[in-house]
């Protein structure tokens, strides 16, 4: 009896540890914001934390600090070709732009006409085949020669960009065209390769010489190298050609020596959506970083705009980010724990974010990975505006680095394809809200072969512009998507062979199992008879 008295004393207090135990780490578990409690035990996680919108800016409406150039900028020369791009870029041809664009011109007139797409990034140069474009921002430099904000090109990167959105070649034989010809470009020069903070004094000292530099007087005797000044991209009629300093095709924010922070892309997301600048925003420019299991006070920022964006009805499309040696691919077993985290993508409940497939059809190598993914497009062997001032022509290389031309690609030119196609899908169905359009372009686009319909490479899938055009939605009328009738077994017919060799070999078999059963019978009966058979014999 003692004993079991002090086994139930000593069941008691252990409960009563453990009970309070629990009640204290539920007290503390309280005070840990929401988002960290979602977090794996290693830390990383896929899914941002919930938005804080009390990190929303107001847009200043000019740079965060004073940046100068370092590079030269991109310039055309003469170097004795004489080409004309007359094929259809094969983006084009694999998601049927053509026909697509005759739909909507057939049911509104134009080809996306009344709508404005932002592009937030390296500006826009003019070019007589981009012909809706407006004024949008200057957050790198004040422009030079005059130009008005947004619409000066160091980088060669946003002009590209814009014209698979909205470019209009006047050429019969060019087979180029933007998704939506007739839509308004409206540009925001945000960030620069091209451009470095500016650390020197107000005041120049004496001993320096020569006259502020510009887009066409690039800097000299600076510390920086300057690219080649001869071009990269085949051109017009006049051979003229482009030597833009990409990088990969992306453009990365907050970089180091470059111009672009997360700071001034959420204060212009900001400002379009109270002035209402903008339908679509197309950006082709990201920040990579290693996934830590937490979230930047700049990435807030981002994340607090593009949401505030969201529910004043624009539709917002980012490029997924392009694998570098500083932004790894997300190759980890666990596609829930990214090692790699790219923002804006990463906010999916508000962004639409773009991945890049190759030629082939098969996802480009290039094109980072995430569950944030949500459908891709071409982006590679991009056929564009050439971006140099001046020129009217087209540009299919640029120079990644020193003199060497590469074939202009990366997920930035997938990103504006969808941007393009936001755009015509707005102007068919006008009374569609911006998560409508998101809507409509995922449930139409090439699923793949995954559970619920999307995974981490392409999303939902390769977008099709065609079916997003003309496909009724059940979503969109209220009504649950029909179940398929179950379809009944189409049985061959029976087999009216004759049956008799089937008989005899299973009457062979039982006939030799009964054989086999009487041999083992009499063998165990002579074993068993033959001990009394000796013991006679004795």
């Amino acid at each position: 009896m003692a004993v079991g008295r002090r086994f139930g004393a000593t069941r008691r207090t252990t409960t009563a540890v453990l009970t309070g135990t629990i009640g204290f780490l539920s007290s503390v578990a309280v005070a840990v914001p929401v988002w960290a409690q979602q977090a794996p035990a290693d830390g990383y996680f896929a899914t941002p934390p919930p938005v804080d919108m009390s990190k929303l800016l107001p847009d200043s409406g000019q740079p965060d600090k004073k940046y100068k150039p370092s590079k030269a900028c991109v310039q055309r020369s003469t170097l004795g070709q004489n080409v004309i791009l007359k094929n259809r870029p094969w983006g084009q041809e694999y998601l049927q732009i053509s026909k697509a664009q005759e739909i909507v011109k057939a049911a509104t007139g134009s080809v996306g006409g009344g709508v404005k797409v932002a592009v937030i990034d390296t500006g826009v140069t003019r070019h007589p085949w981009l012909r809706n474009l407006e004024s949008g921002g200057e957050y790198v430099a004040t422009p030079t020669n005059g130009q008005p904000k947004g619409l000066e090109d160091c980088d060669g990167h946003g002009t590209e960009v814009a014209g698979i959105i909205a470019g209009k070649p006047d050429n019969p034989e060019v087979g180029f065209v933007g998704v939506a010809p007739d839509a308004t470009i409206v540009s925001y020069r945000q960030l620069s390769e091209n451009y470095e903070p500016d650390t020197s004094t107000p005041t120049p000292p004496a001993s320096s010489s020569g006259t502020p530099s510009s887009s066409t007087n690039p800097p000299t005797g600076s510390g920086s190298s300057l690219p080649p000044s001869g071009g990269g991209g085949t051109g017009s009629g006049d051979g003229d050609q482009t030597s833009p300093g990409q990088t990969n095709g992306g453009r990365q924010l907050e970089k180091a020596g470059t111009a672009g922070t997360l700071k001034t892309l959420a204060e212009i997301i900001r400002g379009i959506a109270d002035r209402k600048d903008a339908d679509v925003i197309n950006m082709s420019v990201d920040n990579c970083r290693t996934a830590t299991g937490s979230i930047t006070e700049g990435e807030q920022q981002v994340q607090a705009a593009v949401h505030y964006a969201a529910q004043a009805g624009i539709v917002i499309i980012a490029a997924a980010g392009n694998a570098t040696d500083t932004c790894p691919q997300n190759d980890q077993p666990d596609a829930k724990k990214p090692k790699t985290i790219v923002t804006p993508p990463w906010f999916a409940d508000d962004v639409l974010s773009v991945g890049a497939i190759d030629e082939f059809g098969s996802v480009a190598s290039f094109s980072v990975h995430g569950p944030w993914v949500g459908v891709a497009a071409p982006g590679t062997k991009i056929i564009s505006l050439d971006p140099a001032e001046g020129s009217n022509s087209l540009a299919n290389l640029t120079f990644e680095s020193g003199d060497k031309a590469s074939e202009i690609q990366g997920t930035s030119f997938a990103a504006p394809y969808v941007a393009g196609l936001a755009a015509l899908v707005k102007a068919k169905f006008p009374s569609l809200d911006a998560k409508g359009i998101v809507n409509r372009i995922k449930e139409t686009a090439q699923h793949p072969a995954a559970p619920g319909g999307r995974d981490n490479f392409v999303g939902y899938g390769v977008i099709d512009p065609v079916a997003a055009l003309t496909q009724s939605l059940p979503s969109e009328v209220g009504n649950q998507a029909p179940i398929p009738p179950p379809q009944l077994a189409q049985l061959p017919p029976s087999n009216d062979r004759s049956s008799t060799p089937m008989i005899v070999a299973l009457a062979g078999t039982g006939g030799g199992v009964v054989a086999l059963l009487i041999t083992l019978f009499v063998m165990r009966t002579i074993r068993r008879n033959r001990p009394a058979e000796t013991a006679s014999r004795r």
